[in-house]
């Protein structure tokens, strides 16, 4: 008699245990079921709220869950949040599109720190914006730890592409859409505006324009426009986002700057423009004085384009030694 009344109770026990199992099942399919088709029925992630995300992120869960936490609001002053937020949702939508029957068992949400402030004080968050992939705790594709996942943005906006990978990295053996970007026919159609007006601009003035293209005097000086630029440390400025001029600390301003591994914009413009003057009197020795008729006037010529020269590599080694007082050449009268 124990014996029986032992099996009735074992077997009410795990009838109990398979009811809540169904029920548990059956609460789960249904919150995946309510949310999928919001995103369905949007074609976007889902807005959420305080309470929203934590019914969406409560266990158990037999689905993942990819949530933005974002601040859009233009007080808060975040850029990349703005420039993201495009990405994000062109992610969800292309998965919205080719994962119609939510195979991946993947849903989209985003939660503005407007409307879910409590949140991110709970999650200990200071930044936005945050992007986390909840795992699923239940199911064939549960996981052993229940952390979300979060997504890096220290490099800047990540494009679409690189969060479609990043999501699909953490579903093993699961369905997936691949990604596609769409055509943007605006950007093609104004390529193609663009190309014709192109085309049509160089066949109504190609005769006109064609002799300028073709002269040597127009290359030449685009040419040593290009030399002088460049070595004179353009591109380093551009590069090393450079000074023009800084404070010698005594409440005046220097112009060089020492060290020949640092200068200035304007100690760029200086030298490029010493380099100028000297090539614009190497040239007039070459092509100019040649072709002076009174020979007084072609030596007294040729005279000063030099003095000019010597001076001027006179100020530009005294440039070099302003950078590093070790540099062992100089010339009167900037020694």
């Amino acid at each position: 008699m124990r014996l029986l009344k032992t099996l009735v109770a074992s077997a009410f026990a795990l009838l109990a245990v398979a009811e809540n199992t169904v029920d548990e099942k059956a609460s789960m399919e249904k919150r995946f079921v309510s949310f999928h088709d919001g995103i369905q029925l949007a074609a976007a992630p889902i807005t959420l709220n305080d309470d929203a995300f934590k019914k969406l992120t409560a266990a158990p869960r037999d689905f993942t869950v990819a949530v933005l936490l974002t601040a859009q609001g233009a007080r808060f002053g975040c850029q990349l949040c703005r420039e993201f937020q495009p990405e994000w949702e062109l992610t969800a939508r292309n998965w919205a599109k080719g994962d119609k029957a939510g195979e991946a068992r993947l849903l989209f949400a985003t939660l503005d720190f407007a409307e879910g402030r409590d949140t991110f004080i709970t999650l200990g968050l200071q930044t936005a914006p945050v992007l986390l992939l909840y795992p699923p705790t239940h199911g064939p594709h549960a996981v052993t730890s229940r952390d979300p996942k979060r997504f890096d943005f220290n490099s800047g906006p990540p494009a679409a592409e690189q969060v479609h990978a990043w999501i699909v990295s953490y579903l093993p053996g699961r369905p997936h859409p691949t990604f596609q970007r769409p055509i943007n026919y605006l950007r093609w159609a104004s390529a193609i505006t663009a190309l014709a007006g192109v085309a049509t601009l160089a066949y109504t003035a190609g005769p006109y324009l064609l002799p300028i293209i073709q002269n040597r005097q127009v290359w030449a000086t685009g040419t040593m426009i290009a030399i002088l630029l460049f070595i004179s440390g353009h591109m380093f400025n551009h590069i090393r986002k450079v000074p023009y001029v800084s404070s010698d600390g005594k409440g005046g301003v220097t112009y060089i700057a020492p060290g020949f591994q640092n200068q200035y914009g304007l100690e760029t413009q200086i030298v490029a423009t010493l380099y100028g003057i000297m090539s614009f009197c190497t040239i007039a020795l070459v092509t100019r004085v040649p072709r002076i008729a009174n020979r007084r006037t072609q030596t007294l010529t040729a005279l000063a384009i030099v003095a000019v020269m010597f001076v001027t590599n006179s100020f530009i080694l005294r440039i070099f030694r302003i950078k590093n007082s070790g540099y062992p050449f100089s010339t009167p009268p900037f020694m």
